[in-house]
């Protein structure tokens, strides 16, 4: 479950490519309750911090995410998502995915060589190392969110696609987003204005159709993914925003 979040979140495009002021900055911290029908599932954490590696100023954000409950005496998950983020470009430099969901591990790190077009897999847990072709608008799992909420969203229209390629599992992947509207809801926070997607999904193992995937993100100047809600085949799982701190607006 928390592996669904985390592609759902972890969400961008040229379409609407005119930037607008940061929508985050280096202290930001959010915090998601993950729920699964009425259980308490789990919880997700994104935090942002300034780096440099190599002469480059880098965000990095650690992702993590957990179960709890009864959930976890079930089906335990402990995983984190990590990315190095160009601050100028936000383009990926470096991703890391450590993950044990139910005792499947996986243990990698990407590095994105755009010079080159290239991207680096190490595989840690069958200690091999491999190159694959890359485009310039590539993301990855956790990158496609941040550069999602710099984009200008002021001309959106009811129906508009906006779509970008991600890289993971070895390979380029592209990704739509069907904008549905604007509309407000209920949160922790009180009432919300909200931007309103609808990921297009794979439909078969997991999900019932293609668009049964509903991403909410505040329409305001920190674009926050604050709810998201997915029906599956069996039963449906929701993410809600809960704690914030170290907002940029």
């Amino acid at each position: 479950m928390k592996k669904i979040f985390f592609f759902v979140f972890l969400i961008s495009s040229t379409v609407f490519s005119q930037k607008t002021g940061k929508a985050f900055k280096e202290g930001e911290y959010l915090k998601f309750k993950i729920t699964y029908g009425l259980l308490s599932a789990g919880f997700i954490t994104l935090e942002v911090k300034s780096v440099s590696k190599n002469q480059m100023n880098l965000y990095h954000v650690n992702g993590r995410g957990w179960t709890n409950g009864m959930v976890d005496l079930v089906f335990s998950v402990e995983d984190n998502y990590q990315t190095y983020i160009d601050q100028k470009t936000l383009r990926p430099y470096h991703f890391i995915r450590k993950v044990d969901e139910g005792g499947y591990l996986k243990n990698k790190e990407i590095y994105f060589d755009f010079l080159k077009h290239q991207a680096k897999v190490i595989d840690h847990k069958h200690s091999s190392q491999n190159y694959f072709f890359i485009q310039n608008d590539v993301h990855d799992m956790l990158s496609s969110l941040y550069f999602l909420r710099s984009l200008n969203f002021a001309a959106l229209k009811t129906g508009d696609i906006i779509g970008f390629n991600m890289f993971f599992d070895e390979q380029m992947n592209k990704i739509n987003l069907r904008f549905k509207g604007r509309e407000y809801i209920q949160t922790k926070f009180g009432k919300v204005k909200t931007l309103v997607f609808k990921p297009m999904v794979q439909t078969g193992r997991i999900f019932k159709d293609k668009e049964t995937v509903t991403l909410w993100i505040t329409d305001d100047k920190n674009k926050i993914p604050i709810k998201v809600k997915a029906n599956i085949l069996v039963g449906s799982i929701k993410a809600e925003l809960i704690e914030t701190k170290g907002l940029a607006n």
